[in-house]
């Protein structure tokens, strides 16, 4: 989906989980990942990358994924939460931008692999 490197979070489980390698298919070995050791700081290292940092949240002040994808950022960083509780509140004050996925029918919110797969197609 054009992604050029996943950063995890501390807490975030091991890539080289058994599970993990089946279920990304192998991916895990194609695409550059590493580990953030101080995360929320880790957005500020981001940033003065340039990086455009993008936290996806249902939170006060969000802009549609379209809006995000039409601002056309040449360096963009995509944030996701945990399932269920969402961005942490020290992310959540860093990011540049909140980014929401509109849903239709009463659904708030997809789990953390369907947003980032649509969030990946759409920003590619």
């Amino acid at each position: 989906m054009g992604v050029d490197a996943v950063l995890v979070t501390p807490t975030c489980a091991d890539p080289f989980y058994r599970r993990s390698i089946r279920v990304s298919m192998g991916t895990v070995f194609q695409v550059p990942w590493t580990r953030i050791e101080e995360w929320p700081a880790g957005v500020r290292e981001l940033q003065d990358l340039d990086y455009v940092v993008a936290g996806m949240t249902l939170g006060e002040g969000a802009i549609t994924l379209d809006e995000l994808v039409a601002e056309d950022h040449q360096n963009l960083a995509l944030v996701f939460g945990s399932e269920g509780h969402g961005l942490s509140k020290g992310t959540d004050r860093l990011v540049d931008r909140r980014v929401t996925i509109p849903m239709m029918g009463g659904v708030d919110s997809l789990n953390v692999a369907a947003s980032s797969a649509v969030a990946f197609y759409a920003t590619r």
